[in-house]
């Protein structure tokens, strides 16, 4: 049988295409991994990072290099992921903000973050909660709604700023319930808090872990968190939903993404590292110190939460006209 030399030069070139890539996700990682953190060193967030990055390169058998590019809500960081190589070389760990929320909020984004990022898995999510100081007359969501009701627009709350998660939530809450109140931003979570327990403002809603202190001593007490399900880290206190507003959940969270157009065999093996690296007790009891509850996914659960996310708080900041700080 007489052999074709054309047929064959692009029978060969067609398996070099194909198996290129499958050499390169055989033998991957080829050289160390950059864990890009899009917050400061010293956060909760950057110390479960660097508390993972030991036990991923041990299994991955490279360097997991942690690089903080804190800055813009998240965006420098994300960006740096965005635009890296798609060979699993360089993932990220962001939260809500540049994920889900900076999209509806700033007038302009570097990367798009559903075409241009490529979820991995889910790493955390932070608890709220609604707080009140003890002069105010409200105990759970219902009467907290009633009362705004009977004075509106007279009522403020503080959070962590324009933008943040607790603000949307508190917004979210507004709409869904239909009352006003007047938002007062700060400077974190601690500072609300501290001024909350002072008696300067009525409410709050900060992260669980800052309210807590001041719930537990008598000096706040606590009207919700914001979740759907009751926190782990302090699960006596009823949700905002179980106790006058069904539906409602709102939460902090963050997790990996890579770059997008990442072949899907490695954002699995990346997901399997990542999952196993969370597994370990004292990760896990790092982000419970922080005021985080660990809470691994699928590539594809993350994928779907950030797309649920996105329109949910587009139309939040659109309704409310929320502006960045």
């Amino acid at each position: 049988m007489k052999r074709n030399p054309r047929m064959i030069l692009a029978l060969a070139a067609a398996l070099s295409v194909f198996s290129a890539p499958a050499l390169s996700q055989a033998n991957f990682p080829e050289r160390p991994i950059r864990f890009i953190v899009s917050f400061p060193p010293g956060g909760s967030s950057d110390l479960v990072a660097r508390a993972m990055a030991p036990r991923m390169a041990a299994r991955l058998g490279q360097q997991v290099l942690v690089e903080n590019r804190p800055g813009a809500g998240g965006n420098i960081g994300m960006d740096v992921v965005a635009k890296a190589a798609p060979d699993g070389h360089t993932i990220g760990l962001g939260a809500a903000g540049a994920l889900s929320v900076n999209i509806s909020l700033l007038p302009s984004m570097p990367f798009d973050p559903q075409k241009d990022l490529a979820p991995v898995s889910m790493l955390a999510i932070i608890p709220i909660v609604v707080a009140a100081h003890p002069s105010v007359p409200v105990t759970d969501a219902r009467s907290l709604i009633a009362y705004a009701k009977s004075q509106p627009g007279k009522l403020s709350f503080g959070t962590t700023g324009n933008g943040s998660a607790m603000h949307l939530a508190g917004e979210l809450m507004k709409q869904m319930a239909e009352f006003d109140m007047l938002h007062v931003p700060y400077k974190g979570s601690g500072p609300a808090a501290a001024d909350l327990a002072g008696g300067q403002i009525p409410l709050a809603i900060v992260d669980l872990t800052s309210a807590l202190p001041h719930i537990r001593s008598g000096r706040v007490k606590a009207i919700g968190v914001t979740s759907a399900k009751r926190s782990a880290v302090a699960p006596e206190i009823p949700t905002i939903a179980e106790t006058g507003l069904p539906g409602f959940d709102a939460i902090g969270w963050f997790g990996v993404v890579a770059p997008g157009g990442t072949p899907p065999a490695l954002i699995a093996r990346l997901n399997a590292e990542i999952v196993d690296a969370m597994k370990a007790p004292e990760i896990r009891e790092r982000l419970m110190a922080g005021g985080a509850e660990p809470q691994t996914s699928t590539p594809e659960e993350f994928a779907a939460f950030i797309r649920a996310e996105i329109p949910k708080w587009a139309r939040v900041i659109r309704s409310a006209g929320v502006k960045p700080n």
